[in-house]
């Protein structure tokens, strides 16, 4: 892997080809996802085994790491367990900024990427802290999925729509809710 900082991560995640489609944020292609994985894969990798680490040490590299291993993965391994591996340590990542007061220095336009790693959270106390820090940062568009991802995880103590990939037994109450019009997908 050659060396890549913060900055390339950044700048692929916010070129204006990414940001005139939030739908490819949000809703990739089968040709992204490949792209993202030829790209980004090593990186993720090195993230995980801590080799990222030292971004830590300031606002565009701890948002460049929450990036990496909450956001890439979803596209990566789409599909799969390993898009949910490194879910935790997207958490701390983000902690650490918000405890740093780096997410103050985040331009508002990609601080929800920040935030992100709480609303992908099973548990309940990250999910109200999502709601919390998407209301206090005034980010309304987020802050409605937030919410929606919230009552998803009060209402049935982790996402239905991971059972499967996941491996896990789904209720009886979340398979009604899987076969529901309201349900989430993912």
């Amino acid at each position: 892997m050659h060396m890549i900082s913060p900055k390339d991560i950044l700048d692929f995640w916010y070129a204006e080809e990414m940001r005139s489609m939030r739908s490819k944020w949000f809703a990739s292609t089968p040709q992204l996802d490949a792209l993202i994985k030829e790209r980004f894969e090593p990186v993720w990798e090195a993230a995980m085994r801590g080799e990222l680490d030292d971004w830590l040490s300031h606002p565009d590299g701890c948002l460049a790491l929450a990036i990496i291993l909450d956001q890439l993965p979803l596209n990566m391994f789409r599909g799969t367990a390993q898009s949910f591996a490194s879910e935790a340590k997207s958490r701390d990542a983000a902690r650490h900024a918000i405890e740093q007061g780096y997410d103050k220095e985040i331009d508002p336009s990609r601080l929800a990427f920040l935030y992100m790693p709480f609303m992908h959270s099973e548990s309940l106390a990250d999910q109200d802290l999502s709601v919390t820090l998407f209301t206090a940062a005034g980010l309304e568009n987020n802050l409605r999925y937030a919410r929606h991802h919230r009552e998803l995880v009060r209402r049935f103590g982790r996402f239905p729509h991971r059972n499967a990939i996941l491996g896990r037994a789904s209720t009886p109450q979340e398979l009604d809710y899987l076969n529901s019009k309201e349900a989430f997908k993912g």
